[in-house]
């Protein structure tokens, strides 16, 4: 996996000339990148009115002097029977008689008599905070076959709806057609009825991936929240959004994802580096590229703490800080720890997010990143550094073995590799560059062979650690959950897994060599089941770092100063001193640090 940069030259002038253009009104309602909470980490598709009001107190009390000020409820508010992170056909969901969605009154029982959010949003508000939702695009299957009137027009249902637009991931809607009459009015009288709740922010899904195609129920929505009087923030999601779309989300939304969902996987984690660079040049007031949610603290339905370590999750922070990019926490506040509290509460963390400006990449040399930004105001600079790597170093370079791209056209890859004196053995398979994950490859007869020839399949053992999309990887299973199949016969033995992903097996002494087949599953996609590369490394005690920390050298003069400065370490709010003509700070493997220089008095 690689880190890239961009070239910035000819797109930062561009983004500069459309920063000095008037602002649009929307965008002075988020001056800086939100900060809040949303329930979808946690709850799913599950949380409850109390749930949400006991998120609201914590906020108000423990964080609302930090700057964190949105409380989100996340998607199926209006569906009675929702379970866990998953959604159902056909489920009946619960709506007013012009087909715009209410509250669920078993889940949030103040939305009785048609009060909708307006007492939840009241509780919120109470508390000095703001409160938003999440809607899918367009409008509900069930309006649709029910044909019902759409407010304010004689027109129905049918009338506004595009059927052939749908959400590839979630049954409940259908897209709006805006050539239609009553399509616009359709959104007015949806977000008429969001503000009449008291709605600060929506999160509006199913929208920004694939983003051109429903560019104009995007300038509808828009429409639809201006002509409300109401200051309501624009999210859009999921991504990935086309860097294509860049000028067009400027003007029309205060924040869209720039990734599919984010959550608590170090891949994941490393590709946010080239997405946020990639974006960095599109940042405007106002206009939030959006790295997606913090899987901090406890999550999905309180089963698990986040699987980020420490370090991982400064990473994080910090990369999201010096990025600016939006904050929207998503683990249960209620049980929040001490060290998640400390990530959430330091000031003078949080003022890169919301106060830096001239934000940049600096330089990547050998997954050592940098970034730089402006103390407004100031002289001084802030610095973020970051070691990406593994303490095994596990980029291509120093693979065994790394296939050519694999389709379902090449067929199976033969993998043999040399493991001798090896102590674990990395199975990886990475996307390639054809811009999309998820892909199902299969790890086909994976087997350890040993000095004096027998051999053992390597799955008759447990593995140390898995990463992968979704958490999708499975010893008796292909990742769409059918039995693992290649060229229509089942696999006797295998690993099943979407793309990005890593494996990790502790290898017995005597093992001598890893052999197995590389395939695209049968059971992937007609369209071929995209394409990946089988990526094999092998950690001996020679290829293991001997410190558990890299120094990262940065050039003063690179950040523009020409003599001494002092230093500021703003995670431990700690002053380091003085330096001259370069500062390296140590920095963990899969961690970071995150720094104030300022010219040294004379």
């Amino acid at each position: 996996m690689k880190l890239r940069l961009p070239l910035l030259a000819v797109v930062l002038t561009a983004a500069a000339s459309a920063g000095a253009a008037e602002l649009p009104a929307f965008r002075t309602w988020a001056p800086t990148p939100p900060m809040g909470w949303n329930s979808w980490d946690n709850f799913g598709t599950t949380v409850t009115e109390e749930q949400t009001k006991a998120q609201a107190d914590f906020m108000a009390e423990k964080l609302k002097s930090h700057g964190w000020q949105y409380i989100v409820v996340d998607i199926q508010w209006y569906e009675p029977h929702a379970k866990e992170h998953a959604y159902r056909a056909g489920a009946e969901l619960s709506m007013d008689g012009f087909g715009r969605l209410t509250p669920a009154t078993n889940r949030f029982p103040s939305a009785a008599n048609g009060a909708g959010f307006k007492s939840l949003a009241d509780y919120v508000h109470a508390r000095g905070l703001k409160f938003g939702v999440h809607l899918m695009r367009g409008i509900p299957r069930q309006a649709v076959e029910k044909n019902l009137p759409v407010f304010g027009t004689k027109l129905h249902a049918q009338d506004v709806a595009n059927r052939a637009s749908t959400c590839p991931w979630n049954p409940d809607m259908y897209g709006v057609d805006m050539s239609k009459p009553g399509a616009q009015d359709y959104y007015d009288s949806v977000f008429a009825l969001l503000a009449s709740w008291g709605i600060d922010y929506v999160k509006v899904d199913d929208i920004s991936r694939p983003y051109h195609e429903h560019e104009k129920e995007i300038e509808g929505i828009r429409r639809a929240i201006d002509r409300t009087g109401r200051p309501i923030v624009l999210s859009l999601s999921p991504g990935e959004t086309a860097l294509t779309a860049a000028a067009h989300a400027q003007q029309h939304a205060n924040l869209w994802r720039i990734s599919d969902d984010f959550w608590d996987r170090w891949l994941a984690l490393r590709e946010q580096f080239t997405r946020l660079a990639n974006w960095n040049p599109y940042r405007q007031t106002g206009a939030w590229p959006d790295a997606d949610m913090l899987p901090l603290g406890v999550l999905e339905l309180g089963r698990h703490s986040t699987r980020f370590t420490p370090d991982e999750q400064r990473t994080m922070m910090t990369l999201w800080s010096i990025a600016r990019s939006p904050l929207m926490h998503g683990g249960d506040m209620t049980r929040t720890d001490d060290f998640t509290l400390s990530l959430l509460t330091n000031d003078e963390v949080l003022a890169v997010n919301q106060a830096s400006s001239n934000n940049r990449p600096l330089f990547t040399r050998d997954e050592l990143v940098a970034w730089v930004a402006d103390v407004p105001n100031s002289p001084d600079k802030y610095l973020a550094v970051f070691n990406v790597r593994d303490r095994v170093r596990l980029t291509p370079e120093h693979a065994r073995y790394r296939s050519a791209p694999v389709t379902k056209k090449t067929g199976a890859v033969d993998i043999d590799v040399d493991a001798k004196g090896g102590t674990m053995l990395f199975l990886e398979i990475d996307p390639t560059d054809d811009g999309t994950d998820g892909d199902h490859a299969l790890w086909i007869e994976p087997t350890l062979v040993f000095a004096d020839g027998h051999e053992q399949r390597l799955t008759d053992a447990p593995w140390a650690k898995v990463d992968a999309l979704w958490d999708n990887v499975s010893t008796s299973r292909a990742p769409g959950g059918k039995a693992m199949s290649f060229e229509h016969k089942p696999v006797a033995y295998g690993i099943g897994t979407l793309s990005p992903s890593r494996v990790e097996y502790a290898l017995p002494k005597g093992v001598v060599r890893f052999k197995a087949k590389g395939a695209i599953d049968d059971n992937a996609s007609a369209d071929g089941g995209g394409a990946v590369r089988f990526v094999v490394n092998v950690a001996t005690p020679e290829t293991e770092a001997p410190k558990p920390a890299v120094p990262i050298a940065v050039a003063l003069a690179d950040l523009g100063f020409s003599g001494a400065v002092t230093v500021r370490d703003l995670w431990s709010h700690a002053d380091l001193g003085s330096v001259s003509g370069e500062f390296a700070p140590e920095i963990p493997f899969h961690g970071a640090g995150l720094y104030r220089l300022s010219p040294a008095k004379k």
